[in-house]
């Protein structure tokens, strides 16, 4: 069997085409009974074994087929993809990679840990990964040989995270203003959290914030409509949330614990005394402010005042720098263990090809243990002495078990007696004791 991984990501296509190739979930097991059906059709040697792993950033086809198979899995699987998503093979082929054996395996490991992905580390893709490979499952399409890689795949994800920092260190503006406020409150779910603006910035930033379930979200914003529409999308995830004018924002500050702000405004729009009067109201409990707005959307001199924690967006890039450099190291130890543990993986399928090789053996020596087990047999019934039949047993069981061997020795020559004098020794040494050793 011969392993492929073909498809396309963030890496290699925009949002555009990935759109265009990505799989809607409820017709994942159609597709995968389509793409065995078509994958047989182009090789009638063997029956192949297939998974689809489709997300917003990737949709990638593993598969897994007969040795005959090898020459045509990526000319038959490119051309299901882009007839089933009705896609002109032209404009589908400059996006398309396809990682043969040892690179489809490492490929795999390297998706579950997230080192392929936009976030380095990040942990959907492997939850993603794993829906995946149970519809597969479900679909019958698994596989002895997709099935180990995937065991191993989750395997060593978990050997990552479990000996790294993938993860620990964040890498982007967003990230980093959620692990400055737990830094502060611990938890972000007991906390109400207000987000004034409402472009791409915050938009951003509320997703890493709702996604650890503050208690209340609410939105800021000068154009209601706008505000609104953030903050219906924050409802849509099972959160709290409401929006307000900005005009509204003196009377309304001292209701949140954690504040971040990214407005197109040319001065502050959050200032000393407003702050002062917030804490007064809060009597001094604690707030967290998080600037990313240049210019700054909150005064400067808001920093000097106790119980207020402002960040600005110079201290976040000191912590995504911070944190891109230890996170560096911890993707160079991954690559590492990954790298280890493609070469068992590998070390597996070549120890498949003996399989059958194996059963063989198996089988004649089984006949040959019945033949002579039923002579024995024969000459006990017959009344002849035991230990002269166990003799003639153990002998006969001897001479059928070095016949073949001494055999092929006594009509080779040159060079293959060579390699069969070293051979042999190796195949009939003993690496066994007596009882009582």
């Amino acid at each position: 069997m011969k392993l492929l991984t073909l498809g396309i990501n963030h890496h290699t296509a925009p949002v555009a085409i990935r759109e265009k190739v990505a799989f809607d979930p409820e017709f994942l097991q159609e597709a995968l009974h389509d793409l065995r059906h078509h994958l047989v059709g182009a090789n009638q040697a063997g029956l192949p074994e297939a998974t689809i792993l489709s997300t917003c950033n990737r949709t990638e086809v593993y598969c897994a087929a007969n040795d005959d198979a090898t020459s045509i899995l990526h000319e038959a699987t490119f051309d299901w993809l882009a007839k089933t998503q009705r896609l002109a093979p032209s404009s589908l082929q400059p996006h398309i990679y396809s990682l043969p054996q040892s690179d489809a395996v490492r490929h795999a490991f390297r998706v579950a840990c997230g080192l392929d992905s936009m976030v380095i580390g990040e942990t959907q893709i492997l939850g993603q990964m794993k829906d995946a490979v149970r519809t597969a499952n479900d679909a019958g399409v698994l596989g002895t040989y997709l099935n180990q890689l995937f065991q191993k795949t989750f395997a060593v994800a978990k050997e990552v995270r479990g000996s790294t920092e993938i993860g620990a260190h964040s890498i982007s503006m967003a990230a980093a203003s959620v692990r400055l406020a737990e830094r502060i409150f611990g938890s972000i779910a007991d906390q109400r959290v207000l987000f004034i603006g409402a472009g791409d910035m915050i938009s951003l930033c509320a997703t890493h914030f709702v996604a650890h379930k503050p208690k209340s979200v609410a939105v800021a914003n000068r154009t209601v409509e706008r505000g609104q529409e953030l903050a219906d999308t924050i409802a849509a995830q099972e959160v709290q949330s409401e929006s307000f004018k900005l005009s509204e924002l003196p009377s309304r500050l001292h209701e949140f614990d954690i504040i971040a702000s990214s407005t197109a405004s040319s001065l502050p729009i959050i200032g000393l005394g407003m702050v002062e009067s917030a804490l007064k109201q809060r009597r001094h409990k604690p707030m967290v402010m998080i600037d990313l707005a240049v210019p700054r959307d909150f005064e400067p001199e808001i920093a000097r005042l106790n119980d207020i924690y402002l960040y600005t967006v110079d201290d976040l890039g000191v912590m995504i720098q911070t944190g891109a450099s230890l996170r560096q190291a911890a993707v160079s130890q991954a690559e590492a263990i990954i790298e280890d543990r493609v070469g068992n993986f590998m070390h597996w399928m070549s120890g498949r090809k003996t399989v059958p090789l194996i059963q063989d053996i198996q089988q004649q020596g089984e006949r040959l243990r019945q033949l002579e087990l039923e002579r024995a047999m024969k000459r006990l019934m017959r009344g002849d002495d035991p230990q002269e039949v166990l003799n003639a047993m153990a002998q006969g069981l001897t001479n059928k078990f070095l016949h073949g061997s001494l055999h092929a020795l006594q009509h080779s020559n040159g060079a293959e007696r060579d390699a069969l004098i070293k051979l042999l020794p190796k195949l009939f040494s003993s690496h066994t004791k007596s009882e009582d050793q």
